[in-house]
């Protein structure tokens, strides 16, 4: 019962910590995601490194998997939400552009990376690898941005959400590319061609699935006489379609998530949906994930002498997703200030990277010096990328955009 209360007060502060520097960071023209990001950081293990205070002591190491897991809930909802809000025409009709944001949001990080470590002593697998942790991006941070700003249903935040997309499973795909060469035994080309055709199929089973059956499901459960029924089955259908994205289509649980946001999105039930799970989402998930991110991050594990690399690392993610993905809007026929914004939009990273920087470690490919600063670079762009966001979005343009769209 004292781990239960324990868990309880912990979730009670992180809420209310979340909601109070949200508040803060709007009174100071900025999105609220900062205020949460940053107060995370504060209670984590750089500052106040909250989850170890004495009085969560009977759940030490428990707590933080709890926490953990709740956080995981929140990004699966936030995307979600982010692909309830998305116009599938108008994402159609970005395809080329958000393909080829993500193509070359994948490939700059990834060669500009490899440039930028090898004066350290790298070797060029070393580098490609390094790279490849900086290609990653996480566009819950950017959606959640741009959902507060209203512009995630223009053409840059559709082309966002599309070249996000299209980044997360090239990531992977080339990861499991990079394991299957620097391994012979499994596989080769054969691995490889295995990995493409499970993402294919599961792209594939879920979108047929979703617009034959969801539907008439959904019709069904609003019929009988559930409580919530359509709240339930959208919560189940985002669990199911996050789990079978990672075990069955090797790709990242978030892009199953928003393939249920999108394809819910298309039904007529969408605005109950969207008006319930943004209570659920916003009110208790969110927050969560937001502070989490700080309440797993230590500043002071990169140590001095690992500063320079560090910030080599920050410097180049920046750059690198900025010239990459705002070349591939300039390609797609974006203006030079949307396409600035795309690829400041694609800049922050998340969970994607860190699991690719998970996965280098365990195999030996990076040490626990290059693990940190990677983890530190996901943090300064987390935190960057709404700053920067607000400021390419000046108030009378978004005012003036409001305007247009109540007309």
């Amino acid at each position: 019962m004292e781990s239960t209360l324990q868990f309880l007060l912990a979730l009670a502060v992180i809420i209310a910590a979340a909601k109070a520097a949200g508040y803060f960071s709007s009174c100071l023209g900025q999105p609220a995601v900062l205020g949460e990001l940053v107060v995370g950081l504060l209670l984590g293990p750089t500052l106040l490194d909250m989850l170890h205070w004495s009085i969560f002591t009977s759940q030490e190491g428990h707590l933080g998997e709890v926490v953990y897991d709740i956080a995981q809930l929140g990004v699966l909802f936030l995307m979600f939400m982010a692909g309830l809000e998305v116009d599938v025409q108008a994402m159609r009709l970005a395809g080329r552009t958000a393909l080829l944001s993500g193509v070359l949001g994948v490939l700059a990080p990834i060669v500009l990376g490899m440039l930028a470590v090898m004066p350290f002593g790298f070797s060029p697998q070393q580098g490609i690898f390094i790279g490849l942790m900086l290609a990653a991006t996480s566009v819950s941070i950017s959606a959640q941005t741009l959902m507060e700003l209203d512009v995630l249903r223009s053409r840059v935040g559709i082309t966002l959400l599309g070249g996000a997309v299209v980044d997360d499973v090239l990531v992977i795909l080339c990861l499991s590319v990079f394991t299957a060469l620097a391994d012979g035994s499994r596989g080769g080309p054969l691995a490889i061609g295995w990995v493409v055709l499970r993402m294919a199929l599961f792209v594939a089973a879920a979108v047929w699935l979703g617009l034959r059956y969801l539907p008439r499901l959904g019709r069904l459960v609003d019929y009988l006489p559930i409580s919530e029924g359509l709240m339930a089955l959208a919560v189940v259908v985002t669990l199911v379609y996050a789990y079978a994205a990672e075990a069955l289509g090797g790709m990242a649980a978030i892009t199953g998530a928003f393939l249920a946001g999108l394809l819910f999105g298309r039904t007529t039930f969408r605005q109950h949906l969207e008006s319930g799970v943004h209570v659920l989402t916003y009110a208790f998930l969110v927050p969560v994930f937001f502070v989490s991110i700080g309440l797993e991050a230590d500043i002071k594990s990169v140590g001095v002498s690992g500063l320079p690399l560090s910030l080599l690392i920050i410097v180049v993610a920046v750059i690198s997703k900025v010239l990459g993905c705002g070349a591939g809007g300039l390609l797609g026929g974006l203006s030079g200030k949307d396409a600035l914004r795309l690829g400041v939009g694609m800049t922050s990273r998340g969970e994607v990277g860190l699991i690719v920087a998970s996965v280098g470690l365990n195999a030996g490919l990076i040490g626990q010096d290059v693990f940190a600063a990677v983890v530190l670079m996901v943090l300064v762009t987390t935190l960057l990328t709404p700053v920067l966001l607000r400021l390419l979005y000046p108030k009378t343009e978004l005012e003036a955009q409001a305007q247009a769209n109540a007309v």
